[in-house]
């Protein structure tokens, strides 16, 4: 799922990173604007606000949602560099640094709402970089076949598909319907972390975060199993063949 890049990756390695991954920036989304009054899965509003502040001379306040960008523009190279940096290193999996800084994002999200009050604003930043870092890492693992911070740009791209589905000219139809499946999947992910996120918050409040920490976890955990699983079955098939010219 995240183990595989470029041309090693399938149709089902995205499939299943889409719908994890974007369940987990739906969760984010509403946590952000239930907790703090923030959209944390995209900077587009963010540069409406920016102008209107400047427009209305509140500098302080502009320059505030001039943080926020800056936190998901920040995000996204802290990714990019972590995983820059993991290949240098030869260190197994790249995306494992970024996962894991996100998870620690996530935490450190939840402790400072414990115990500090007054710190919205830095809350907002952390779930900015976070969704930051998660865009970056999913965009480059996939070869930004995948994306599960931001949806206008998929519904542009689903509208476009969508209609080459009545022209016969588009003749790959398979691989079509699989690219029109994979944005629905993000689509439904993202609104099933949504919805699901805005329920349990009633009950959780910011620690409903936890959720996306587990889903992490998971995909983490699936990786490394799918990994051993592959391993034991390259083992078995080379002492199968060993076995057959022995005999």
């Amino acid at each position: 799922m995240l183990r595989h890049e470029g041309r090693r990756r399938t149709f089902f390695h995205n499939l299943k990173l889409a719908s994890i991954l974007s369940t987990v920036a739906g969760i984010v989304n509403i946590v952000g604007v239930l907790s703090v009054k923030v959209l944390t899965t995209n900077v587009t509003g963010h540069f409406a606000f920016f102008s209107e502040e400047l427009f209305f001379k509140d500098y302080s306040l502009a320059g505030l949602f001039l943080i926020y960008i800056f936190s998901f523009l920040g995000g996204a190279f802290i990714s990019s560099l972590l995983m820059d940096f993991s290949k240098r290193i030869r260190f197994r999996s790249t995306y494992i640094l970024p996962v894991f800084l996100e998870i620690t994002l996530f935490i450190l999200v939840m402790v400072c709402s414990l115990f500090y009050t007054g710190v919205d604003q830095a809350i907002a930043s952390m779930l900015l970089f976070a969704m930051g870092l998660q865009n970056a890492l999913v965009t480059r693992v996939s070869q930004s076949v995948v994306r599960t911070t931001h949806l206008t740009g998929l519904f542009t791209d689903l509208g476009i598909e969508l209609s080459f589905l009545f022209f016969k000219q588009h003749y790959k139809k398979r691989s079509l319907r699989r690219s029109i499946g994979l944005k629905i999947s993000i689509i439904g992910g993202f609104f099933l972390g949504c919805i699901l996120g805005g329920f349990v918050y009633q009950q959780l409040e910011i620690y409903t975060l936890f959720i996306p920490v587990a889903l992490l976890l998971f995909a983490l955990w699936y990786d490394r199993l799918i990994f051993k699983y592959l391993i034991l079955r390259r083992k078995l098939i080379a002492q199968r063949r060993n076995i057959l010219k022995l005999r």
